[in-house]
């Protein structure tokens, strides 16, 4: 497999197969969501369309980063979501890299959204599907979050099958400028144990695919497929 890490504004073209990784911690709240039940994940281009949504179905739950702001109903905190019940819900996501790296893809045949709690999930999904060339979208501090580019790489070695041991990349995202700014109370809307959850290697079972429906970009959780299953992009 040849694997591309890119930031976003990189992207010169769109890619067959991409990967968009944003552990701390747009990717990581996403797959919390989908445990605590949600349904689907509405990837948001603008905060306004966010709100432009959640105004038009008041029983979508919408969320962004940073401090909580008037019509939103929580923020982009795996700690803080883990409470909130979501069985059968659409959640509307804005984030200021998570969700742009996924709708700067948004044409690609297949479009993966990933952190380290869905890391083997994804790999295996990218085995199954055999892809000859996937382009992993770095999308924290314009390409170069170590956490982002550490889980894209740990994914990559994984897709090919090779045998990875996880703790040095873990390390790094551990030792990120993101998880000391969480730490730190640099960032608004954190919870003390957002680090320690986006760091939770393969927390979920399941990968999760992104794709267009009816001109929004939808987040749903896939079942990862078992080692013997093949399928083709």
């Amino acid at each position: 497999m040849n694997a591309r890490f890119l930031g976003i504004a990189e992207l010169a073209e769109t890619p067959s197969v991409a990967v968009v990784v944003d552990v701390m911690r747009a990717f990581t709240v996403a797959a919390w969501a989908f445990g605590q039940g949600a349904e689907k994940i509405v990837l948001a281009e603008s905060l306004d369309e966010a709100l432009a949504l959640k105004a038009r179905r008041p029983d979508w739950v919408a969320l962004k980063d940073g401090a909580l702001a008037p019509g939103f109903d929580t923020v982009n905190s795996p700690g803080l979501l883990r409470s909130v019940d979501l069985a059968g819900r659409t959640v509307v996501q804005k984030t200021t890299a998570g969700t742009v790296g996924a709708l700067a893809v948004k044409e690609a045949r297949l479009v993966l959204c990933a952190g380290f709690v869905v890391a083997e999930a994804t790999a295996r999904l990218l085995r199954t599907h055999e892809c000859d060339s996937v382009t992993f979208v770095v999308t924290g501090e314009d390409g170069q979050a170590d956490e982002d580019l550490a889980c894209a790489q740990y994914i990559a070695r994984r897709a090919t099958g090779a045998g990875t041991n996880p703790g040095e990349f873990l390390r790094r995202a551990d030792e990120s400028r993101a998880a000391t700014e969480l730490r730190e109370g640099v960032r608004q809307g954190v919870h003390p144990d957002d680090v320690a959850l986006c760091l939770e290697l393969d927390r979920f079972p399941f990968a999760m695919v992104a794709a267009l429906e009816d001109s929004l970009m939808v987040l749903r959780p896939c079942a990862a497929p078992s080692p013997t299953d093949k399928a083709s992009v």
